[in-house]
């Protein structure tokens, strides 16, 4: 009887199990700091902490891997991030809009949020921020690249809204100095 190799999964089933296996991984960590700290707004916190702490290391991957150059305005700076970063890293293209008047603002909209795949947010969770990961890591990023900016939670589905929006404000261009990392 002749052995037999077992069938290795496609790329796009290796790149689901893998991309579930993220959102699960990332459940239990944020599940975690639910039992250790007592409010939502110290989970939010340290959600955006975290976040913030994965940007200051992970634009370096992305500047190598992407070859993308130095972005001359905001609104560059937001196609990249769309088109390419969140593409890159989870595997979406949220859509940029909602532009201010002064273009100093705007909001990525996810119509699909890998990392809330398997989640459903309790009503007594409701001001929980479940992905505030995902803005921490926009500031750290941006921090890098010597953009100041806000970024928060306009709406989420998780919390039963009928989108998913993250808010970018540009504050104002830093000078070349290294950022305090948070703790």
């Amino acid at each position: 009887m002749a052995h037999r190799t077992p069938a290795r999964p496609a790329a796009a089933d290796s790149k689901k199990v893998s991309g579930d296996l993220f959102a699960l991984t990332y459940g239990a960590i944020v599940s975690q700091l639910i039992k250790d700290f007592e409010s939502d707004e110290e989970v939010n916190k340290q959600l955006d902490k975290l976040g913030y702490n994965i940007g200051v290391r992970l634009i370096e991957d992305f500047l190598a891997r992407s070859q993308v150059g130095r972005c001359h305005d905001f609104k560059e700076t937001a196609d990249v991030i769309s088109r390419v970063g969140f593409k890159m890293y989870l595997g979406v293209t949220p859509t940029v809009g909602n532009w201010s008047t002064s273009g100093d603002e705007f909001s990525l909209i996810l119509d699909n949020n890998p990392l809330t795949e398997f989640v459903e947010i309790p009503e007594d969770r409701r001001t929980l921020l479940y992905s505030n990961v995902l803005c921490g890591a926009l500031r750290g990023a941006l921090e890098m690249v010597y953009m100041e900016v806000d970024v928060k939670f306009a709406q989420d589905t998780l919390c039963g809204d009928d989108t998913t929006e993250i808010r970018l404000k540009f504050i104002k261009r830093l000078e070349d100095a290294i950022p305090d990392a948070e703790d």
